[in-house]
């Protein structure tokens, strides 16, 4: 496919100008490499991947000459491979030579819940994620919607009718971001992602923690596909599992840090006090999750088939997640439910100020689907921004005070 452009790039790129070291995260083959070597374009520095193993062998004998080495900004890509004398070599010489952008480092671990890293190079660094594509990367448009819902909700109300019908959708859900996954049909698609799991699993896993049952992490990965959307249950995960509990406790984590599966922490403002502290569990592209569930798009569409709501939901947290990566507006992404009441997504600025999301996988929205809404609303006053029922039907809607009916596709398209 054509080279997509990154919405990172900008901030990426900034943030070399104020930093000693810029870290970019990310899930394997989610455009990491492509990312930095289109930086270091217009920007001459030095590349080496620690992928390569006579690349990871100098830096394994001489952490501090390999540190050293280079024109800035020096890019080291799959940093966790390096261990802590390289990390830590890198520290020693961005605190005796302080200027930004020094270095531009990239991971595919979460940088901190890597085993045997425990130099964080707090204070002289700064973290950004990258994700799959974005549905705004892919198809060119605007993916603003973050910002617009809190900036100008209201005027979402106006907004052209959709041009994505529910196949449309569900065909983009299946597709996922990969960049090397997205134009491919089922069949390559699920070889290519088969591939991929079998390598992050395998190698990255086993090598980075020393899991002695590597092995059966595709089978967890699986079992929390089925539950994407849901409450993270670990006894419930780890019946099915059939693990030691620690053991399966543990796999969680291995999956998280290789940023395959990301939780969303309950809601827990003082409104909330009879929340359930559950987060919920979502894997990090709907690509993999339908794959590993087995379905396509003409399964998808059969109305008694229960995983269209759930991927869906993963679909919407999935864009919102990539979107807050790099929107002016800060947010964190959080879900409420207590014994009445449930909300699919709640996004939180730093000043308490909130955007609520109920999620559809079908075309009809009335009003009670804004009932959670409208509680929340009520209840918390001024601080509720506005609360938008997202769903497949194709025009927007308003719902009375601060409530309005979207498309899923205003998620990109507007802006």
């Amino acid at each position: 496919m054509e080279q997509v452009g990154r919405r990172l790039r900008a901030r990426t790129e900034r943030a070399l100008k104020a930093f000693r070291v810029v870290i970019v995260t990310g899930p394997r083959q989610c455009g990491k490499t492509t990312l930095v070597r289109q930086i270091l374009a217009d920007h001459p520095g030095t590349f080496r991947s620690l992928d390569d193993s006579r690349t990871l062998a100098a830096a394994l004998v001489d952490p501090v000459g390999f540190a050293q080495y280079g024109v800035p900004p020096r890019a080291i890509d799959e940093i966790q491979f390096g261990g802590e004398a390289l990390v830590r070599a890198i520290k020693l010489h961005v605190d005796r030579d302080p200027v930004p952008g020094q270095y531009l480092l990239t991971g595919s671990t979460d940088f901190l819940t890597v085993p045997g890293l425990s130099e964080s190079l707090a204070g002289r660094a700064v973290l950004l994620d990258l994700w799959p594509f974005s549905q705004g990367e892919l198809h060119g448009a605007p993916d603003g919607f973050v910002d617009i819902a809190f900036r100008a909700p209201e005027s979402l109300r106006g907004g052209p009718p959709a041009r994505f019908a529910p196949r449309d959708y569900l065909a983009l859900l299946c597709a996922g971001g990969y960049p090397e996954a997205v134009g491919l049909d089922d069949e390559l698609r699920g070889l290519w992602f088969d591939s991929l799991i079998q390598t992050i699993t395998q190698r990255d896993v086993a090598d980075l923690t020393g899991a002695r049952r590597a092995s059966e992490l595709p089978r967890l990965l699986a079992i929390l596909a089925a539950r994407t959307a849901g409450e993270l249950v670990v006894s419930q995960i780890n019946a099915d599992f059939g693990l030691a509990r620690h053991t399966t406790e543990d796999y969680i984590g291995f999956l998280r840090m290789t940023n395959l599966v990301r939780e969303v922490p309950a809601w827990a403002g003082s409104h909330a006090t009879r929340a359930k502290r559950r987060p919920k569990i979502h894997l990090t592209d709907t690509g993999m999750a339908s794959h590993l569930l087995g379905a396509d798009v003409d399964a998808l569409l059969q109305p008694e088939d229960r995983r269209r709501g759930p991927l869906t939901e993963t679909f919407v947290v999935n864009e919102l997640r990539k979107q807050l990566s790099w929107s002016k507006t800060r947010a964190d992404l959080l879900h409420y439910r207590d014994r009445n009441q449930e909300v699919d997504v709640i996004l939180e600025t730093p000043d308490g100020r909130i955007v609520a999301l109920e999620i559809k996988s079908g075309l009809t929205v009335n009003a009670g689907s804004f009932r959670h809404l409208a509680a929340m609303r009520d209840r918390l006053g001024d601080a509720f921004v506005h609360g938008f029922v997202l769903s497949f039907a194709d025009t927007p809607l308003s719902f009375g005070d601060r409530l309005t009916s979207v498309p899923v596709s205003y998620l990109w398209e507007a802006g």
